[in-house]
């Protein structure tokens, strides 16, 4: 088998009761809940009306401006799986377009991203299906090959393996590992709650801010002068 030209099969995945654990959190707080360490880059946004993008991802490499392999996955592609590709950022030609976004419609998947251009802007625009993508053009794409079937992929350092999640909103793409799966949801949810508790104790009046001095306080922060009470 001839590397840049292949299809691999996919050997795991995360569960469906995972991708709506996971769907259910903001991608801040589940990015917050990794360090901040992890992002595909703010180039990449949601093209759809609106809508969570949570799946576990059907990886492509494909060749900047060609499309044969991404064909071949929506193809492959389960209900529920998240096709991304890795088209090198390149934004000279379309990747999808309509026709391909309703084909995967058809087949029940969750949702596309592409590391490159997608085309047809208003049909995608006026659907709830999920893309992201990082850039538009109305050039079409070639399809000659080559490209890979679930390998690993990059997407600005962001390292996709097939079968990881892939969750995305208005504020971005994120993935977490299959095998961080447990840990980075502990975490997010606690995020989440905490942040849901924090929300209703600002809209009450009752959020404690002293947390702002004393972190000045511990980080050496000089201030000069206090403010002054006046009377009558």
């Amino acid at each position: 088998m001839s590397a840049g030209f292949r299809i691999l099969e996919r050997v795991r995945k995360v569960s469906a009761q995972d991708v709506k654990n996971f769907a259910a959190i903001p991608v801040a707080n589940i990015s917050d809940s990794m360090a901040r360490m992890t992002a595909a880059g703010a180039r990449l946004r949601p093209l759809h009306r609106g809508g969570k993008l949570a799946g576990a991802a059907i990886t492509v490499k494909s060749r900047p401006g060609d499309n044969l392999m991404v064909h071949k996955a929506l193809d492959l592609a389960e209900p529920g799986d998240i096709v991304v590709v890795d088209a090198g950022g390149d934004l000279s030609n379309a990747i999808i377009g309509e026709l391909m976004v309703a084909h995967a419609i058809q087949r029940g998947l969750g949702g596309i991203v592409v590391y490159g251009a997608v085309r047809d802007l208003d049909a995608i625009q006026g659907g709830s299906f999920p893309v992201f993508a990082a850039g538009v053009t109305h050039r079409g794409p070639y399809k000659d090959g080559p490209g890979e079937i679930n390998v690993p992929i990059a997407i600005d350092g962001m390292v996709i393996a097939p079968g990881d999640l892939v969750v995305g909103d208005y504020d971005g793409l994120l993935c977490v590992g299959y095998d961080d799966i447990a840990a980075v949801y502990a975490a997010a949810k606690a995020k989440n709650d905490a942040e849901v508790a924090q929300m209703a104790a600002i809209q009450t009046g009752t959020s404690d801010r002293g947390w702002i001095d004393a972190s000045l306080k511990r980080l050496g922060c000089q201030q000069i002068g206090q403010p002054v009470s006046r009377h009558g």
